[in-house]
């Protein structure tokens, strides 16, 4: 992941007054942190509990699968699942040891380094998927009625859009 500078454009000049939030903001604002850090703990532990991945290790899985022969570029992939490079790193060191992944000099230039998905990882995934999907289910699909799942889903569209343009 690459931090985002700060657009000097959208900084307030040194000593203005902060533009605070108002309480209704500051309640949904308060609501989302609380929100996504319990959902991502519980989903967490829902995985490690029934299959023995972290989250983390779950979504490498997962885009590895997605990807033509198994194989991503680990700079795409820490790029993909907004992960640094080391923390990419660590977390696919411990995959390899396990014999989920494994990582070799880039097919295309030799420079870079490419994970590729092992059958292992592959049957690991294959068995977390239910998993995982179960709890998805019943920790966000279920608890929001339809419309209310594609408004969270456009809005953080449009979040990750947002960021992303201002992003190197």
């Amino acid at each position: 992941m690459t931090q985002t500078p700060i657009d000097p454009s959208t900084e307030a000049p040194p000593g203005a007054p902060a533009h605070w939030l108002d309480a209704e903001q500051q309640v949904a604002w308060r609501a989302l942190l609380t929100g996504t850090s319990v959902l991502f703990d519980a989903l967490g532990r829902d995985l490690e509990h029934g299959a023995g991945l972290s989250l983390n290790e779950y979504e490498v899985l997962v885009r590895l699968s997605e990807a033509p022969g198994r194989v991503l570029r680990m700079s795409v992939l820490a790029e993909e699942l907004v992960h640094s490079r080391s923390r990419l790193t660590h977390t696919v060191s411990r995959m390899e040891r396990a014999g989920l992944v494994s990582r070799c000099s880039s097919a295309q230039d030799g420079r870079g380094v490419d994970c590729m998905l092992t059958d292992a990882g592959m049957a690991q995934l294959e068995a977390a998927a239910p998993v995982h999907v179960a709890s998805v289910r019943r920790r966000l699909v279920d608890v929001l009625s339809r419309d209310q799942l594609l408004a969270l889903g456009a809005a953080y569209s449009q979040i990750d859009e947002e960021v992303r343009s201002h992003a190197g």
